[in-house]
């Protein structure tokens, strides 16, 4: 089993001025962790700031803080913000995001990612450290920057990566290392190309869940996810690697197309049900716990809508999170 048990935030349909006890629910429940996101919904920091105040004894993380969208100091000064608000519970979870993301939506060039990566790692070690960073790295330069409030206890860094490069490069340089958007029988071959890191290195998932007897209903809100991440770019490439390439190639080709329907529908059963984790909640827990024996440290549930929640509110999900909680 195991030792932590993790949470991706906040939870779909509850505001955030009501998360005060959706983490005091998660934290009976047997949760160690709080993770957040940075898509199109809130910010990584917001939800985990309001954590770091209403839910002591739990542990926070981003999963992920974009490394183009704030510039470096501003992006180690939250950090800094973040951590000296939860001293020793707080860890930065960078990544490269994408191309939609980055260029899309926040207006910036998507450019050389694997540096980007690389020199935001360094810089933050450095700065997060409370040293004076002034230094021309590949992709950005930073002149006499310096943290007026470096945190007594500066937060482990973790990379979301995919491939083998971004792989090795957390194994190299970061503290651990972010996946996601892969079954439990992938870790090993992701883990494989971690061997060089560290005896602590932390290996964190995100882990979409969908806790309902609907079957038919967990298969369309799947496919639905799988043909919105597997169709960028950097995930088609990482399932080539995974060896999923004579799987995918119908789906591939009928989103190219132009044909959503066709997508959907090519997109096998078995691809699903290993990709999304769903069922009752407690063989929800199960099959996150057997990403746990695969080798995931900090398994982080996403958890999806489902009918039973929209039907029962705010007490269908304190049960919820009462039965997927250890």
């Amino acid at each position: 089993m195991a030792n932590r048990w993790g949470m991706t935030i906040p939870l779909s349909g509850v505001p955030l001025a009501d998360h005060a006890a959706v983490y005091q629910a998660l934290g009976d429940a047997g949760f160690t962790d709080l993770w957040s996101s940075e898509v199109a919904g809130t910010d990584a920091f917001t939800p985990l700031a309001l954590a770091s105040a209403w839910a002591p004894r739990l542990r926070l993380g981003t999963a992920v803080a974009p490394v183009y969208t704030r510039g470096p100091g501003l992006l180690a000064m939250t950090a800094a913000a973040l951590a000296e608000a939860a001293p020793g519970r707080f860890q930065l979870g960078i990544g490269a995001s994408s191309p939609v993301v980055v260029g899309d939506w926040n207006a910036i060039p998507f450019e050389s990612p694997y540096a980007r990566c690389r020199d935001m790692l360094r810089f933050l070690r450095a700065a997060l450290n409370g040293e004076l960073v002034d230094k021309s790295y590949e992709t950005f330069q930073i002149r006499r920057f310096r943290l007026e409030r470096p945190p007594a206890d500066p937060p482990a860094l973790l990379l979301a990566a995919l491939r083998p490069g971004m792989l090795r490069l957390a194994a190299a340089e970061a503290d651990g290392v972010i996946l996601n958007w892969l079954a439990a029988s992938d870790v090993p071959t992701a883990l494989a190309e971690t061997t060089r890191a560290r005896p602590d290195f932390e290996v964190a998932a995100r882990i979409f869940v969908c806790p309902t007897d609907d079957t038919a209903y967990a298969r369309t809100i799947g496919r639905r996810l799988i043909t919105a991440y597997l169709t960028v770019p950097a995930y088609a490439a990482f399932h080539r690697w995974l060896g999923r390439t004579d799987i995918l190639t119908p789906m591939w080709e009928a989103w190219a197309a132009g044909n959503r329907k066709g997508a959907l529908a090519a997109i096998p059963d078995d691809l699903v049900d290993a990709l999304v984790v769903h069922g009752t909640p407690e063989s929800c827990r199960d099959q996150v716990e057997a990403y746990a024996a695969a080798g995931i440290t900090v398994p982080v549930m996403a958890l999806l809508p489902t009918p039973e929640l929209d039907a029962g509110g705010a007490p269908a999900l304190t049960k919820l999170l009462t039965a997927l909680g250890r």
